[in-house]
């Protein structure tokens, strides 16, 4: 009895080992970032341009996110009257990276492309993510509609309107540095 208890706890701990702790989950990638760049401009992507994270733009993430960005400055990518962004956002605990195509104004297209959490990945679907395009950003810098959530998912579904208010916002600061007109405010 005693060498069949041994054997089996040996089998438990060559499981754990193997497996490693819940939370060592690692990255699921659903597709590469250039993969994205160059889907959204039909082949090749733009050389990235940079926005700088100035006071204003700052005070206007901040009210998308209720958090600081890190960092002096945000890479993004144009051509014409199209964005795209490659951006970040905490889930419950990882981060999640999503990229999301702004024309005109409106969200194009967005896409969760790496997912780290342990629950809510049903958000990378495009029964999910199909609801965000053609939104825009409401005088209170609200999505112009409701998105639906996914039950399980509320943190990633939170995650990703964060992440699709900043876009939008954030090609409002390219546009109106263009333009002179007003910027996204957050």
């Amino acid at each position: 009895m005693r060498r069949q208890t041994g054997w089996i706890a040996g089998l438990g701990l060559a499981l754990v080992l193997a497996l490693g702790p819940a939370d060592s989950r690692a990255a699921d990638v659903y597709q590469e970032p250039a993969a994205f760049l160059g889907e959204v401009f039909q082949g090749e992507a733009p050389d990235a341009s940079v926005l700088w994270l100035t006071e204003d733009v700052k005070r206007a993430t901040r009210g998308v996110l209720g958090h600081d960005l890190k960092g002096l400055r945000l890479r993004y990518w144009r051509r014409d009257n199209r964005t795209a962004w490659i951006l970040e956002e905490i889930g419950k605990t990882k981060p999640i990276t999503t990229g999301i195509a702004v024309s005109d104004g409106a969200i194009e297209r967005l896409q969760v492309l790496i997912y780290r959490e342990s629950h809510g990945w049903e958000v990378r679907h495009s029964f999910f993510t199909d609801q965000f395009k053609g939104l825009t950003l409401d005088d209170d810098a609200r999505l112009s509609e409701q998105i639906d959530g996914i039950s399980g998912a509320t943190l990633s579904v939170r995650a990703l309107e964060k992440l699709a208010r900043l876009a939008l916002c954030l090609d409002a600061h390219v546009r109106a540095a263009e333009t002179g007109t007003g910027a996204c405010n957050g």
